[in-house]
């Protein structure tokens, strides 16, 4: 069976996507601006999704989001299990790549190792879940300190994932990009940490940075993020 989709469902979709903080109440113009549509598709789809409850149009004309989607959202909510999401990525990040795959937050004014996978066999950099440490300048400090804490690091978007090599222990390297949810927020650093002399900066490179940033992608998708931001900066 082919995947080639409904167009005029897509749209529909599209048109809600428009809608984002600071932005909650759009004119139709506005919606045929952001969305680049016809003002006569936009008026027709968002009468199909007034109908549906999907979007409110008040009395100014001006729509906003209705209340079928926050029901959907609580449904998806309680569907939602971080680690029964998020473990399995690393585990196939750790079998494929053969260094540790981790997940950390920040917590505290620290990054907590929140969830972890090691590989089956050689030499490696073993972490608890659990285990806190201060937000340095390795690549998981300034993931989580650039993206979650708003501090200017880089003057443009950098080239992910990060990597550094020594800044904790001299042996340890580490490879680290973002993972966002919803409203493009962050949620995480994703980062794979191994023997500085086998994780070089090379890597990123290479086929493992490739997984690593698809593996971003995919989690940042299913946690809420926009689709377009996932494709702007993991490039995938």
């Amino acid at each position: 069976m082919g995947n080639e989709g409904v167009i005029a469902v897509e749209k529909a979709l599209a048109l809600l996507d428009c809608f984002k903080p600071g932005e909650e109440a759009l004119t139709l113009t506005a919606l045929a601006q952001l969305s680049g549509y016809h003002k006569t598709t936009v008026y027709r789809l968002m009468n199909s999704l007034e109908r549906m409850n999907y979007v409110i149009r008040r009395d100014n004309g001006v729509y906003t989001l209705g209340p079928r989607l926050l029901y959907l959202g609580k449904l998806y909510e309680q569907s939602f299990h971080l680690a029964s999401v998020v473990q399995p990525e690393l585990h196939a990040l750790a079998a494929a790549t053969g260094e540790s795959a981790t997940w950390y937050v920040i917590e505290n004014g620290e990054r907590l190792c929140l969830f972890r996978a090691e590989p089956s066999e050689g030499l490696r950099e073993t972490r608890l879940p659990g285990t806190s440490l201060p937000l340095d300048n390795s690549a998981i400090g300034q993931v989580l300190r650039h993206w979650g804490q708003n501090e200017a690091l880089f003057d443009a978007v950098p080239e992910l994932p990060l990597f550094t090599s020594g800044i904790r222990d001299p042996h340890i390297a580490s490879l680290s990009l973002p993972v966002f949810g919803e409203g493009d927020r962050l949620l995480a650093a994703l980062a794979l940490t191994g023997p500085a002399s086998r994780l070089t900066e090379s890597m990123r490179e290479s086929g493992l940075g490739q997984l690593m940033r698809e593996a971003a992608c995919r989690l940042s998708l299913k946690s809420g993020a926009r689709k377009v931001l996932c494709e702007q900066l993991y490039q995938v």
